[in-house]
């Protein structure tokens, strides 16, 4: 699918430094966080998801120890 991103100026400058910094285009470096976002943000829905479970699963003692 394509799309346009618009970049504020120095948001667009720093970008394109970075990508020659690393000898990149500035288009594989907004693949690679695009990435990167999904990768973390996946694994905090993992954990949070789990932690709900445990707590659900442990409330009712957790309760009785008050």
């Amino acid at each position: 699918m394509a799309m346009n991103l618009r970049l504020r100026d120095d948001q667009t400058e720093a970008l394109k430094l970075r990508a020659e910094q690393e000898g990149t285009s500035m288009h594989a470096l907004l693949l690679q966080a695009v990435d990167d976002y999904l990768a973390r943000t996946a694994q905090q829905a993992i954990v949070r998801k789990t932690a709900m479970e445990q707590a659900a699963k442990w409330h009712e003692l957790m309760e009785r120890l008050k």
